[in-house]
């Protein structure tokens, strides 16, 4: 899709459609919405007038022009009340309005830009969500169908349009945000959404390195030998069952600025979890095709901080592998020596999540770095505990959580924090090991997080628990609120890391 941004009047514009926001506060009609309500002769205010349209959050109208206009159709968003305005409103209305160009297989776009004074939005952040709610809302996976020509359908070409030349250098930079952010999101998706048979841990490495090319960024994929010689046996455990040999990718970027700070971002990489030895049951194993999607957040995280030219030195890790039954596998009552010499007993290898990033947090202490996050689908149980609209962040550190909290708010990808007290940790007090993977029932989102923060050391560290939001959720209808959520893989973390990385000072 070519997305720019251009000063001219919306009502002139001759692409397939033209598209405004609109505030429940029909009496007050302004600017562009009122110039082109009065070229249709009151058209809007008449729509308004007969209820079909209020303009509440998650409303779109159509009106077709017959010559009136240059374009053929005028596409109505609501916004709602003009002051509960919010980024995050502005993101859901456009990505309602996404939803209807997609349906209406438009291929070219006008948006009026969306200058509004409330809430001190500014014009380049209120940019930036039109074209993510637009842009993501328009995504769908179809490299796998013959004689698909939905990119033939797809929408091409979307403008921003302003009348006002001194602000069209702000609409150019959100645009700009716009399109980074929502590929970053976009490119993880596309991960996540692939068969396991398409994306092995030696395929992850290889989409890693080739975004390393595109972007400038330094990549090496270690073989199992040469994790052999890291000593992660932990990690290489969980790929013993596999014929698919486990990858360890790590990926960097290092901005022009001599003096910045290091942060290390950690993912989840089993490319495909049917459970181990403790075998999931049929129903919850489709989306562990998915399960990789933490290691798909970091790089393309890394890759988007990269596009931006951010001023912080990243690098990125991901333990890839297969997480699978055989002859070879990981078995329940093993005792593993990790990367950082902690001996764990693993009682589920289902909890193979939490062994592999054991081996990559150790690894990551050894870059010095400022702080670490790691990012994972790692426990059901934070579905459980928050549901499927946020995630759930872990941390010691004050200043992480807060930093990471406002990035949720901003970007839309909430988050919440969990607790991580030191009273859960004889749950995973072992008989045989210093640490067990698992400590029974209750509180398991939190027992994962304590085991992980046995090998983080001192540094500061937050973990990220996405299990819950990885997939668009098939049992209850949130599409009033999650707009530019697609079928599959949500993407979720990749837009949140980054405005995280792109607010980021030092702690």
């Amino acid at each position: 899709m070519q997305i720019e941004a251009r000063k001219g009047k919306i009502d002139q514009a001759d692409e397939e459609a033209i598209l405004l926001g609109c505030f429940e506060e029909s009496s007050r009609l302004t600017g562009a919405l009122q110039s082109v309500n009065n070229e249709l002769s009151g058209a809007i205010t008449d729509l308004y007038a007969t209820g079909d349209f209020t303009a509440k959050l998650g409303q779109t109208a159509v009106l077709y022009l017959q010559g009136r206009l240059k374009s053929k159709r005028i596409i109505l968003t609501g916004l709602g009340k003009k002051k509960e305005i919010t980024i995050e409103r502005i993101r859901r209305a456009y990505g309602h309005a996404g939803k209807k160009i997609k349906e209406l297989k438009i291929k070219s776009v006008s948006v009026q830009a969306l200058d509004s004074d409330q809430n001190r939005i500014k014009l380049r952040e209120s940019s930036q969500a039109i074209v993510e709610g637009i842009s993501l809302a328009n995504y769908k996976l179809d490299r796998y169908t013959t004689g698909n020509d939905s990119q033939k359908k797809a929408l091409q070409n979307l403008t921003i349009l302003t009348d006002d030349r001194r602000k069209l250098s702000e609409i150019e930079k959100g645009v700009k945000d716009g399109e980074i952010f929502s590929w970053s999101t976009i490119f993880t998706r596309d991960l996540a959404n692939q068969p396991s048979n398409q994306l092995t841990p030696s395929q992850f490495g290889q989409a890693a390195q080739k975004l390393a090319q595109q972007n400038g960024l330094k990549c090496r994929v270690l073989s199992k030998s040469q994790i052999e010689k890291l000593g992660m046996n932990a990690f290489l455990a969980v790929g013993s069952g596999s014929n698919q040999p486990p990858t360890l990718t790590i990926l960097e970027y290092l901005p022009p600025l001599k003096k910045v700070d290091t942060l290390v971002l950690v993912g989840k990489g089993i490319t495909f979890d049917a459970g181990g030895v403790s075998l999931k049951d049929t129903e919850n194993m489709l989306e562990m095709k998915g399960d990789m999607m933490g290691g798909a957040v970091v790089i393309s995280t890394i890759a988007a901080a990269a596009k931006l030219k951010l001023p912080v030195h990243l690098i990125g890790i991901v333990p890839a592998a297969e997480n699978l039954p055989s002859g070879t596998a990981l078995k329940v009552g093993d005792i593993l020596r990790s990367h950082s010499g902690k001996t764990i007993e693993v009682l589920n290898t289902d909890a193979e999540g939490r062994l592999i990033l054991a081996d990559a947090l150790s690894y990551a202490r050894s870059f010095k770095p400022d702080a670490i996050i790691d990012v994972a689908t790692l426990t059901a149980a934070i579905k459980i505990a928050l549901g499927p609209i946020c995630a759930g962040i872990f941390s010691d550190h004050q200043g992480l959580k807060s930093k990471m909290i406002q990035a949720g708010e901003r970007s839309g990808e909430r988050v919440w924090p969990m607790p991580l007290w030191d009273e859960y940790e004889p749950f995973l007090e072992s008989d045989l090991a210093d640490i067990k993977n698992v400590g029974g029932r209750w509180g398991g989102a939190s027992l994962a997080a304590v085991f992980l923060k046995a090998f983080v050391g001192d540094v500061p560290w937050l973990h990220l628990d996405i299990a819950g939001v990885d997939f668009k959720d098939k049992t209850i209808d949130l599409e009033k609120y999650y707009s530019y959520w697609t079928k599959g893989a949500t993407g979720f973390g990749a837009r949140l890391l980054l405005q995280f990385l792109k607010d980021w000072k030092n702690i």
